[in-house]
């Protein structure tokens, strides 16, 4: 093992940059040299790659995004294209690959594992839907960006005596709506892995009503329903007028918190330590506290089940 590369995929999360990092540091400690691939899939069949070295990672771990920029690659689902990016890493004397994204990415560094060539993937997605990790990176950034959020948004429901509706993303999992909405209190919870019960969610605010509440936050994952449907389906059954906040692409952005930094630097740093023992088609992950392997067959085909006690206890503290 002598050079390796590394590379960002999928949707931005913060705290890839501190991932990257770390890759490039732990790289550069062992006497390896590192390129860094930019716009991930796209520029590995394209052959856009440049040496990294300490400086190149200096002054990112507290920026968002990902320096190495990020791209979906339509090429690389075909074979030809997955061959070309084998050919772009072996001419270049590429040992090993560090992938940093999510599901999707995952997929991609599995097909170059069954070509033969070393890869270790790095979870880093915001909806913490990665089998094998308690938490991927940016999750807990994007929390806190939904939580400071609920905060403002509740401030003008109390004040005008309001119901409003947070749309959060996650089209196919709700573990940022659950998160944010323990912790922001929430009165009502709708995830994709839950069919809503639109009729507990009005006798929640009746009940409120009834002793005198005059305001609620309702947290929609988008993989449920558009927030605005939820909205008139509430109007509907009890008449009452509600507001919407659609977050959107905010959670993505933004300074990473130091859980995010943290973990990154941890699973960058053994990424490499991985491909320095010749391993291969393994994502690092943490459990307990501890760092952990998973396959990444196991990564991309095993559903992450949702926090169901976690889920069963916003609903009881939201009586």
């Amino acid at each position: 093992m002598q050079r390796i590369a590394v590379l960002t995929s999928g949707g931005d999360a913060p705290g890839m940059n501190a991932a990257i990092r770390a890759v490039v540091r732990k790289a550069i400690y062992h006497d390896l040299e590192v390129y860094g691939i930019e716009r991930g899939y796209v520029g590995l069949i394209e052959g856009v790659f440049h040496k990294m070295d300490l400086g190149s990672v200096a002054d990112v771990i507290q920026r968002g995004g990902t320096i190495l920029h990020t791209a979906r690659s339509k090429e690389f689902m075909q074979p030809e294209g997955r061959q070309k990016a084998l050919e772009n890493l072996r001419q270049r004397g590429i040992n090993g690959l560090v992938v940093i994204g999510g599901d999707g990415s995952f997929r991609g560094a599995l097909e170059l594992h069954k070509l033969g060539f070393p890869v270790i993937g790095v979870p880093g997605t915001i909806d913490n839907d990665i089998y094998g990790t308690e938490l991927t990176i940016g999750f807990d950034t994007a929390v806190n960006t939904v939580l400071e959020a609920i905060n403002r948004i509740r401030d003008t429901a109390t004040s005008h005596e309001r119901t409003f509706l947070v749309e959060v993303m996650g089209r196919n999992s709700g573990w940022i709506a659950l998160e944010a909405g323990l912790a922001g209190g929430a009165e009502s919870i709708l995830v994709p892995e839950i069919e809503p019960d639109y009729n507990e969610v009005v006798e929640r605010l009746k009940r409120g009503i009834a002793r005198g509440k005059r305001h609620s936050i309702i947290l929609v994952a988008e993989g449920v329903e558009s927030a605005y449907k939820v909205s008139d389906e509430i109007k509907t059954r009890i008449g009452l007028d509600t507001r919407v906040t659609v977050l959107g692409h905010i959670q993505r952005g933004g300074t990473p918190t130091a859980l995010d930094r943290v973990i990154a630097s941890k699973m960058g740093g053994l990424a490499v330590e991985l491909l320095l023992q010749g391993e291969s088609n393994l994502m690092t992950g943490i459990v307990g506290n501890k760092m952990v392997t998973v396959s990444l067959e196991e990564a991309v085909t095993i559903k992450k089940t949702l926090d169901l006690e976690a889920y069963n206890l916003a609903g009881i503290l939201s009586i």
